[in-house]
């Protein structure tokens, strides 16, 4: 892969590989060299042939998954490829043609191997917009490479004159009229679950202001905790890079290592879920700054930077429908994952794309926000403990936020399942959000005056400040199927849309992000917004005042 710092480790590979590259070195991963090519999304993949098409050499089977035999070039289905390791002996090496990883015939599984991953990767980095046609390996070393800020004096608060004058620069220097902080990340093989996810956090104000402030010192950390893997660590060498003026796509080949080390379940070279990373990451976090003392004793009270950011709280009523006792218990959570509407349209409809020009019944955010938040009768196998009766009874149960966070995370079910069929399909159905989002109505202030009126509890639920209105900031987007599909990130600075689509970065109207299949959506408080978006040449950060510091009190 990229060029490691001495303190990071790789898997050690199969005794298979490691005896395959005794016996031959690099000579054969250079002789590939010519075959790898790099599709439109960023994958890297091989290319044997330019006319025909590539067929196994036993059954001549052409779909699905090939192996490309390292010795001797032929091809072969998954169903072969022992066969022919078997009948030549050494051709126990091949590599995935669709995703360009090795294989070991032997152990039946993918391997890895650093060297082979440099060739890869290299390669994909010359072939990307920006890259070099040279013979170079194009990476940089991850928290060597610090063009983000000079470092003043030892994890002390920017200068804002400074600040404003060192990122001006850069920005004078980069040969792209983009905002700072804009650039590609490659695809390092079904990776683009986690660089949408990155683009979106990299760019959430608190976030950004948290990095660029350097509140996270990689020298400190290493130095207080032993550790050799950290995910701040590597999101801030990511930060460095993004916000460095340097526009040629940055590979993150030590965040994706760091995290599969932190997310073992999750680790291997297929798809995975966005949302889910999204989630990962933030445990990670989580627990890194837990180590070393930050977080509290719950996520509610955790002042690690993960949930200062993210964390709200959510209230539940469950209310006995005999009596009218309510039981209320306060939940914290760092995102709020919301079901499709789909009243409003048939079962045969609900699976269509529909596009926001139709005159057609669509689902829209207020109506999910108005389903999560609306009482719900629950079913007579869910009777639940009435503390009042002292039985057990039919109840109801209601959701809504109790405390609002900085960044709101708003997730959309797109996944169906059917206990009949016993199988699950994704919802196409396109939503309609707003940019400007008023959170008011889904305040638990809001849902109890509504039930009992103004005369009671106000000072308690009592919630007049302008904390509620947000405006969005970031958008992943899903598109394809739900066993294969690619996701994309929709940046919105400074009132401009721009598609991050891997190692590609374009600008985009905001007709192309209303239509757009969203998976993900990203607010942040309004007024948090404007302080970001007053400059767009630099980041404006005041040294008197926390990145996380609220903007106002929210209930």
């Amino acid at each position: 892969m990229c060029a490691r710092n001495s303190i990071y480790t790789n898997p050690k590979p199969c005794k298979h590989l490691a005896d395959f590259k005794l016996r031959h070195g690099f000579n054969t991963y250079d002789s590939i060299r010519n075959c790898l090519k790099t599709t439109p999304n960023g994958r890297t993949r091989v290319a044997k042939h330019t006319t025909k098409i590539p067929r196994c050499s036993f059954c001549d089977r052409y779909q699905g998954r090939l192996y490309f035999c390292l010795m001797c070039s032929s091809l072969w289905c998954p169903t072969h490829i022992l066969l022919h390791t078997q009948s030549e002996k050494g051709h126990e090496v091949a590599i995935d043609m669709d995703r360009s990883e090795l294989y070991c015939c032997l152990c039946c599984d993918q391997v890895y191997d650093p060297d082979f991953d440099k060739v890869v990767v290299c390669n994909l980095v010359k072939d990307l917009p920006g890259g070099s046609k040279s013979k170079t390996n194009g990476f940089e070393a991850c928290g060597e490479r610090s063009s983000k800020r000079k470092r003043l004096d030892s994890g002390i608060g920017l200068d804002l004159k400074k600040s404003k004058l060192l990122v001006s620069m850069r920005d004078r220097r980069a040969k792209s009229c983009y905002p700072l902080g804009l650039r590609g990340l490659n695809n390092l093989g079904s990776t683009c679950f986690m660089n949408s996810v990155l683009q979106a956090l990299l760019h959430a104000p608190p976030l950004r202001n948290y990095f660029l402030n350097d509140r996270h010192n990689s020298v400190q950390c290493r130095k207080r905790s032993g550790e050799k893997l950290c995910l701040l660590c590597d999101i801030d060498a990511i930060s460095s890079a993004m916000f460095s003026g340097d526009r040629t796509p940055y590979t993150p080949a030590h965040f994706l290592y760091s995290w599969w080390q932190h997310s073992s379940n999750l680790a291997s070279y297929e798809e995975q879920d966005a949302h889910e990373f999204f989630i990962s990451v933030l445990d990670g976090i989580h627990e890194k700054e837990s180590k070393i003392g930050k977080s509290g004793k719950d996520d509610g009270d955790c002042q690690c930077m993960a949930h200062r950011a993210f964390s709200g709280l959510l209230r539940s009523d469950v209310t006995c429908i005999s009596c009218g006792f309510t039981s209320t218990t306060y939940d914290p959570c760092v995102d709020i994952s919301l079901n499709m509407d789909t009243s409003n349209l048939s079962s045969s409809n609900a699976n269509k794309p529909i596009k926001p020009d139709e005159k057609t019944s669509a689902s829209t955010l207020s109506g999910c926000l108005n389903l999560f938040t609306r009482a719900e009768r629950l079913g007579s196998d869910q009777k639940l403990h009435c503390q009042n009766c002292q039985e057990l009874r039919d109840s109801s149960k209601q959701l809504s936020i109790r405390r609002l966070p900085l960044v709101l995370c708003l997730h959309i079910k797109r996944v169906e399942h059917s206990l009949v069929r016993k199988i699950s399909r994704k919802i196409n159905q396109y939503m309609q959000f707003p940019f400007s989002l008023d959170m008011t109505p889904y305040l638990s202030s809001s849902i109890v005056r509504s039930k009992f009126g103004n005369r009671i509890f106000t000072f308690e639920y009592d919630n007049t400040n302008s904390s509620a209105a947000y405006e969005i900031f970031a958008v992943i987007a899903h598109s394809g199927m739900l066993e294969s599909g690619h996701y994309v990130t929709y940046l919105r600075l400074k009132n401009q849309w721009y598609k991050c689509d891997d190692a590609w970065i374009s600008e985009v109207d905001e007709g192309i992000v209303r239509a757009s299949q969203c998976y993900m959506l990203f607010y942040v408080q309004k007024l948090l917004y404007n302080e970001v978006n007053e400059d767009s040449s630099f980041v404006r950060i005041s040294p008197r005042r926390d990145p996380f510091e609220s903007t106002a009190s929210c209930s």
